[in-house]
């Protein structure tokens, strides 16, 4: 049986999103502008929600607008958490994907997005519907899928249920969530099979956090469970400060990436223009 290539999501927008300095416009620009021409899929680029809320990512417009997109193959995708950042992001040609955070959790979804779980499934079906008419594709993050640590009921039921009703709407992409970095290889292999097993037409993702320690082990069972959709971010940097605990950050992509070079998956990357975006990334991350 063929496998599906492994598709390689670096977040930029996750890593810069909880930098208490403001990163300025063009750096930004520059940042990412060196990551579109490594060759990972996406772009996890910028996000379209209130400047009070992500301070940080108040330029997104902006950098949006120095960006060549004349020579990558990758995509772009923007993060968004309600109906009006939907209807701003379906307006720039430019972006491929529109992801949103739902969570399983009521109360990160509050603390996520102000919003209830209720409300959050109708802006999902709106942005399904608005996806389609733009040429747009849906993201949908499954947050808080590997346990809650708000006190809300968790199991792998809960996420197997909530998954359904999201494809069930028409979601193609689910992406699971470690918000807070607690899942683990058991966790892993509990709930990603069944996922990957009943949903055999939507591509199901992984969005982990982790601290350094554990990064590998949680790669390794993700990628032996089928998942072939990772999202991470250079030197592992940042975290959802949505969350406003301890920041766990990002899976490292340098890890990732010797991972599945170690499995001879083809990956296609140009780590010239990676090693100069390590190199840029001292004057952000610091």
């Amino acid at each position: 049986m063929t496998q599906n290539p492994v598709k390689l999501i670096e977040c930029p927008r996750d890593a810069m999103q909880g930098i208490h300095h403001f990163i300025d416009t063009d750096l930004k620009a520059q940042y990412i502008n060196l990551l579109l021409q490594v060759g990972f899929d996406t772009i996890d680029f910028g996000s379209f929600v209130s400047e009070k809320a992500i301070p940080q990512l108040r330029d997104t417009k902006e950098v949006l607008s120095k960006l060549d997109l004349s020579n990558t193959t990758s995509k772009l995708l923007a993060i968004v958490a309600n109906l009006r950042g939907v209807q701003e992001a379906v307006k720039h040609e430019e972006i491929n994907y529109l992801g949103f955070p739902f969570s399983i959790s009521e109360t990160f979804q509050q603390r996520n997005t102000n919003s209830s779980i209720a409300q959050s499934l109708d802006t999902v079906k709106q942005m399904l519907e608005l996806c389609d008419q733009n040429n747009k594709k849906a993201v949908v993050y499954l947050s808080m899928g590997f346990g809650n640590p708000y006190g809300n009921e968790w199991n792998a039921e809960i996420v197997e249920e909530w998954s359904t009703v999201l494809v069930g709407h028409g979601v193609k992409i689910l992406s699971l969530s470690d918000t807070t970095g607690i899942s683990s290889p058991e966790k892993i292999k509990q709930i990603l099979p069944a996922l990957v097993s009943a949903f055999k037409n939507v591509e199901i993702g992984l969005h982990l956090h982790s601290t350094p320690n554990t990064r590998f082990e949680k790669i390794e069972a993700a990628y032996q469970c089928g998942c072939r959709r990772f999202d991470s971010a250079l030197k592992g940097f940042g975290g959802c400060p949505m969350a406003a605990d301890d920041l766990t950050g990002n899976m490292a992509t340098e890890e990732l990436i010797s991972y599945l070079n170690s499995k001879g998956e083809p990956l296609n990357l140009n780590m010239d223009k990676w090693n100069q975006a390590l190199l840029l990334s001292r004057e952000i991350f610091f």
